[in-house]
């Protein structure tokens, strides 16, 4: 079975996207839970946190530096979410690496 997410990196799914480089993809989640939410992920395949191999630390700063480019972009200025699910007790449905940004509402926790 194919992944979701290198499908909408090789551009076979549509998506609306809000930053693109050479190794990072942003785009908007399908299925908001609050007015801002985005999933950012790394172009390569890598399952979930626990695959993340010492090679791939500069990749994962490089998610977290568009992160902020995009929050600065979006003048998001009250605060904001980043949520990594990993594995199915975590909540993780896709198996591709991602993080979840949600912003301009105010957050609770615990999340549920």
């Amino acid at each position: 079975m194919g992944c979701v997410f290198c499908d909408i990196v090789n551009n076979k799914i549509k998506s609306e996207k809000i930053y693109e480089d050479e190794d990072v993809l942003a785009f908007k989640d399908v299925e908001p839970q609050a007015p801002v939410h985005f999933l950012v992920i790394p172009k390569k395949h890598i399952k979930s946190l626990n695959e993340v191999k010492e090679e791939d630390f500069k990749l994962i700063g490089k998610i977290f530096s568009a992160i902020q480019k995009i929050i600065k972009d979006l003048n998001i200025k009250k605060g904001f979410r980043v949520i990594n699910n990993c594995g199915e007790d975590g909540g993780q449905t896709v198996e591709h690496i991602h993080f979840h940004i949600l912003a301009k509402r105010k957050m609770s926790w615990p999340p549920g």
